[in-house]
């Protein structure tokens, strides 16, 4: 019987020291040798086993990319301090000066600003397109593009990319393909549609209790061992390590995983069908009017669902504002950034999360003043949620 990701984080047995159900943590920024012929030969990466400096990698770090390159069905991965170092590192790694990259238009934030604002200052140019449209990618390619960069699910406006379609156009003309994973962990496998490089900001699903900044990048193990080079390796001279403690504590929530992404998904889903049913403007993959339903549906992993996040539109930024204001105070969820926590998560992206982006540009990819993101919770009784949001909505004249 052939192994599905969960299963094969959950066929992981790493024992502790004591023979700890959990791994031991290993708490030390040093290591120390029996022999300088050991010390030598491990600065030259010539000695599996052997640890030298934390700032390079350490056995609580090992563990979690073992079990994220298992989720990911890739050969290694890397942990980062941040999900945007694993970007940032990834794409510095692979690019030089005159070198040209191909974007979606709607990326995180955070991703956004870095190619438009801080790549060019090393000469590398970027082109933002709808990779939901595989020609609009082909018509940006030039000689000196060597990555295309795009989320399986975009950032807020949950735009679905075709990454199967788009890693055809990219091995035909020899350029890596970089995907952000970050709303779809389990529920999609990049790595078996084509794609070259995935990340995941672990700070949020991954994790899941919002107590944690950390990111990864899961590939081919000649990519994880550039990133790890000591000569020329982004990884380890941009010094973006996670700490050893944070391992620990994520590879923990990684084991539960598979049941929080399936609730998170049946709970956004209900939520979806519900504020469609009272005729507020709703953006969910999992309805059948997303442009993207039926290609989502054919590249998920259909256990686990079409995810947590979901964006309504209630036309503007102040009525925005006072209905998060009020799901706050009525103890629905947060007003706040970030997603994947097991209590519900909302806020308005034109003014936080992609703020980064220029009014006209979010005008433009169609970023209303009135949306509202929301990562839902692992609310127990989703109903009872749903009928509080709809007294709320209720009371602003929303519906």
């Amino acid at each position: 019987m052939k192994s599905k990701p969960a299963d094969k984080i959950q066929d992981l047995q790493f024992f502790g020291e004591f023979g700890g159900v959990n791994p031991s943590v290993s708490d030390s920024s040093t290591y120390t040798f029996l022999s300088a012929k050991s010390m030598s030969e491990t600065f030259e990466g010539n000695t599996d086993g052997c640890y030298l400096y934390s700032r390079n990698s350490s056995p609580s770090n090992l563990y979690l990319e073992e079990a994220l390159a298992a989720m990911e069905e890739t050969e290694s991965a890397n942990v980062f301090s941040s999900g945007m170092a694993a970007i940032t590192s990834s794409i510095l790694q692979i690019c030089k000066s005159n070198d040209h990259i191909i974007s979606s238009r709607t990326v995180y934030g955070g991703t956004y600003a870095f190619l438009k604002n801080f790549t060019p200052k090393f000469n590398i140019k970027t082109s933002f397109v709808d990779t939901s449209k595989p020609d609009e990618i082909i018509k940006a390619i030039t000689s000196k593009t060597k990555i295309i960069y795009c989320e399986v699910v975009s950032n807020p406006l949950l735009e679905v990319s075709d990454i199967k379609s788009i890693a055809e156009i990219a091995k035909k003309h020899n350029i890596k393909l970089v995907v952000d994973n970050t709303f779809s962990p389990l529920s999609v496998t990049p790595s078996k549609l084509g794609a070259d490089i995935v990340i995941h900001s672990i700070t949020k699903f991954i994790n899941g209790t919002s107590d944690t900044i950390a990111g990864v990048v899961c590939s081919t193990k000649e990519f994880i061992d550039q990133l790890r080079d000591i000569n020329d390796g982004s990884f380890m001279l941009l010094g973006s390590t996670m700490d050893s403690l944070r391992s620990s504590s994520v590879l923990k929530n990684l084991r539960t995983l598979h049941v929080r992404v399936k609730k998170h998904s049946e709970n956004a889903h209900y939520l979806a069908k519900m504020f469609k049913k009272d005729g507020v403007k709703t953006v969910y993959p999992g309805l059948q009017e997303h442009p993207s339903h039926d290609l989502y549906q054919m590249i998920i992993n259909k256990e686990y669902g079409f995810g947590g996040m979901l964006t309504i539109d209630v036309g503007t930024l102040k009525k925005a504002n006072k209905l998060m204001e009020k799901m706050q105070k009525n103890k629905i969820g947060y007003l706040a950034v970030s997603l994947g926590f097991y209590k519900t998560l909302f806020c308005a992206p034109g003014s936080s999360t992609s703020s980064e982006i220029s009014e006209a540009e979010q005008k433009e990819m169609g970023l209303t003043e009135g949306l509202i993101r929301f990562s839902v919770g692992l609310d127990n009784d989703i109903k009872r949620t749903y009928e509080i949001i709809r007294k709320c909505m209720k009371e602003l004249k929303i519906i």
